[in-house]
């Protein structure tokens, strides 16, 4: 069942996503640390409260991760268009929960940064801690899936040989719109794509991931904790603005959606920041 984080009159719910509407959930306040696979299940929905999609601002959809770990370099289209190797171990880096933003609100671009990128992820949320977890047990660990941009600051994260300064900006990266489950979803092979002003600019499918979401989970636990809430965000396909002749970037009024079939997609309009 998809879920969703998100706020209704000055306070912050969790609903379970009915059609058109949120079924909020008895106790819980928003998906994270304290919203493990086994609390969300047994959780009381309160139908006499639903209210509309349309009359609530959502939030990203775990507002304030432990942890969130992304995966460049992790589709062939992607690793061909960079020049560089095939990996034999997942390039990884972190960005920082105020990175985050919900699923309708604007990406600002910074006033520093001349070359804004967009790419399209699959992101993993965690519902079960664990550490060195066998790879075919990294299913039992996943609490659902959603979608999101890493939106990228080009001519920083290259400031450098590490991509931090490049990935983390705050209000930088939308997340959402919903958490699916994953009884409810497949993603071996579901397409992934960007559309920027109607233009289709990334187009690709999990299948082609190098490596696969148990291969992650095992990975990213062998050397860290991963907690209830955690997000892994598992690459990025080819066709990323930076590497396009000519270059395509951001700019102030563009409307982007990144789509993931099955999970989700997000539309965020592009503003100046002031």
């Amino acid at each position: 069942m998809p879920y969703a984080t998100y706020e209704h009159q000055g306070r912050r719910h969790v609903g379970r996503v009915s059609g058109d509407q949120l079924i909020p959930l008895d106790g819980l306040t928003e998906l994270g640390r304290d919203t493990p696979t086994e609390a969300l299940a047994a959780a009381t929905e309160l139908p006499g409260q639903a209210v509309s999609v349309d009359d609530v601002y959502l939030c990203p959809v775990v507002p304030r991760p432990d942890k969130i770990i992304c995966v460049g370099l992790n589709y062939l289209t992607h690793v061909g268009e960079t020049g560089r190797d095939l990996p034999d171990y997942p390039v990884m880096f972190t960005k920082f929960a105020s990175s985050l933003i919900g699923p309708r609100d604007d990406i600002l671009l910074p006033a520093e940064s001349s070359q804004v990128d967009y790419e399209a992820e699959l992101a993993v949320v965690i519902g079960r801690a664990g550490r060195r977890i066998p790879r075919e047990q990294a299913a039992e660990h996943i609490l659902g899936y959603t979608v999101a941009n890493d939106v990228t600051m080009r001519d920083y994260q290259y400031k450098t040989h590490q991509w931090l300064q490049g990935k983390t900006w705050d209000h930088s990266t939308p997340l959402g719109p919903y958490l699916v489950t994953p009884e409810e979803a497949d993603v071996s092979a579901a397409g992934i794509r960007t559309i920027l002003n109607g233009r289709k600019l990334q187009d690709s499918d999990t299948s082609r991931l190098i490596f696969d979401l148990p291969t992650l989970i095992a990975t990213v636990s062998e050397f860290t904790t991963v907690l209830p809430g955690d997000v892994i965000l598992t690459g990025t396909p080819g066709g990323v603005g930076y590497r396009r002749d000519p270059q395509v970037f951001l700019h102030d009024g563009d409307e982007i959606t990144v789509e993931v079939d099955g999970i989700g997609s997000l539309t965020n309009k592009v503003r100046r920041e002031a």
